[in-house]
């Protein structure tokens, strides 16, 4: 397990309290790529349950993958639970900034409950009773639960995107910028998921197929 904060019930406990059943968290993963969507999850907790994976959820970004995939489908198996994207031609046209909230409020149409509560990850969302928290990835367990559905079900995506397009390494740097994948752009020009709106990208052509 890896090191840093231990995310609590703290802030769904508060919601439970005043009233909410289902207390969701939700988060985004996606934003600081080059290529491909972002992606985001919601997770819904009901009170007077206390699941083996609350103690072992952590922000996705400080955990193995193989631990990602493997609390991912507790989460999945436990818990009401949704996924939305916004791809890359939604973000060159609205922003990385819209497109992280068009991807939570598309989660939430998808979710199968109604959350009296929101943890929203510091982003404030155009939805009933929402609290956006700082850090909430690392500090609700509802919303490190978020974190890794949704960075999973990304990291799924990018590996199928690496064998549509070769020769970008999106298999191992899911779209990031990363000094071998600017390389790479700078060879081969950017291909159809890459983000046209982001300045690495856009000062080279795309790429023809074939």
């Amino acid at each position: 397990m890896a090191a840093g904060p231990i995310p609590s019930l703290k802030f769904e406990r508060a919601a439970w309290k005043a009233g909410a059943f289902w207390v969701a968290g939700v988060d985004e993963v996606g934003v600081g790529p080059l290529a491909g969507p972002v992606t985001a999850a919601c997770v819904a907790l009901p009170p007077n349950r206390r699941l083996k994976w609350y103690k072992t959820v952590r922000d996705s970004k400080v955990i193995s993958e193989k631990l990602r995939d493997e609390l991912a489908a507790e989460i999945k198996r436990s818990v009401p639970w949704a996924i939305g994207w916004a791809d890359h031609l939604e973000i060159d046209r609205v922003n990385i900034y819209q497109a992280r909230k068009l991807c939570m409020i598309r989660a939430f149409e998808q979710l199968s409950v109604e959350p009296g509560h929101i943890i929203s990850d510091a982003l404030p969302l155009p939805l009933p009773n929402v609290q956006p928290v700082i850090d909430g990835d690392a500090l609700s367990v509802a919303v490190a639960a978020a974190s890794i559905i949704a960075k999973v079900a990304r990291d799924a995506f990018m590996n199928e995107m690496c064998e549509k397009y070769p020769g970008y390494g999106f298999c191992h740097n899911k779209g990031y910028p990363t000094p071998e994948h600017k390389r790479w752009l700078r060879e081969k020009g950017p291909c159809e998921i890459h983000r046209r709106s982001f300045a690495p990208v856009a000062q080279f052509p795309l790429a023809l197929p074939g």
